[in-house]
């Protein structure tokens, strides 16, 4: 009987050593980020020698670590809440991307120093219209949130010429700030700081209320119930149900979770890092394996 040998290819990394480049995530809560798993995988299947590690960082001491992964030659990080407009002040140089949605979700390491790029607004785009056909042009929307991505949210969704757009934030005047932005650059959009008086066509969460268990929802259903939202996004993808949604589906409403904006604002942070065309379909298996292995 012949011999046969069978060669199995496996994305394997290599063994850390003196040449590994790092990447990190800096955020305050971060243990529920999915970002080194996909980063890792990716790294993986381009057999590149890099890692990524998940950094909690509290925002007093943000500009401290961002010198110190400068300093220690990381390729480059990636922030979370609540870190994305206070990092508008601590880098070198700010990408267009960064200056047009006023926020920095990504930074790069590189002979012109630290330089800070927003990879958030074309990825929540492009998952809002992946994941829940949503059409943009014309839509009435309800934001709940007036943060670093909350206000690249709205800046995108005036962008993209919705009809209306509804900022709602426990702070009134953080969003009544974002409503004079959108005023000014976008004036077709009508933008108000109050709920909505009825439907809308989709419902996005830029909040953290629904990272833990007992959080209560980020909305007052007094004011706006969740039947009148068409569809509703939760930029949070853990847990992959969070309490909003589990509400919103019980109301009828078409649901999705920010899955596939860590997926697309990741890809491109893989890029701006590596150079390399980032390797999506790994990406998503892994951050698919991470979220939804235990839900």
């Amino acid at each position: 009987m012949a011999a046969y040998k069978v060669r199995v290819s496996l994305s394997v990394q290599p063994a850390i050593n003196a040449a590994t480049r790092l990447c990190a995530v800096f955020g305050s809560p971060i243990k529920h980020s999915a970002s080194p798993a996909m980063h890792n995988a990716a790294f993986a299947a381009l057999g590149l020698n890099w890692r990524y590690v998940a950094c909690e960082v509290d925002p007093r001491r943000l500009r401290a670590a961002i010198a110190g992964a400068q300093a220690m030659g990381f390729a480059g990080l990636n922030l979370t809440v609540p870190h994305k407009l206070l990092a508008l002040e601590m880098v070198d140089v700010l990408d267009d991307s960064a200056k047009c949605w006023g926020a920095v979700n990504t930074i790069r390491f590189d002979e012109q120093g630290a330089t800070g790029f927003n990879t958030d607004a074309d990825a929540i785009v492009t998952s809002l219209r992946e994941d829940l056909s949503a059409q943009l042009r014309g839509a009435k929307v309800l934001l709940l949130g007036a943060g670093g991505a909350g206000r690249t949210a709205a800046l995108k969704l005036a962008a993209e010429n919705v009809a209306e757009l509804f900022l709602v934030n426990r702070t009134r005047g953080k969003a009544e700030a974002i409503a004079g932005e959108i005023r000014k650059q976008f004036k077709s959009v009508k933008v108000s700081t109050a709920y909505p008086p009825g439907a809308v066509d989709l419902l996005l969460n830029a909040t953290s209320l629904g990272l833990r268990s007992e959080d209560a929802l980020p909305l007052d259903e007094r004011q706006f119930p969740l039947h009148r939202a068409r569809a509703v996004y939760d930029m949070i993808y853990r847990p992959a149900e969070t309490p909003l949604l589990h509400a919103a589906r019980a109301a009828g409403c078409q649901t999705a979770n920010g899955l596939g904006m860590l997926l697309h604002q990741g890809a491109r942070a893989f890029e701006i890092w590596t150079g390399q065309p980032a390797p999506g379909a790994a990406m998503r298996r892994a951050l698919e394996d991470s979220i939804y292995k235990n839900s």
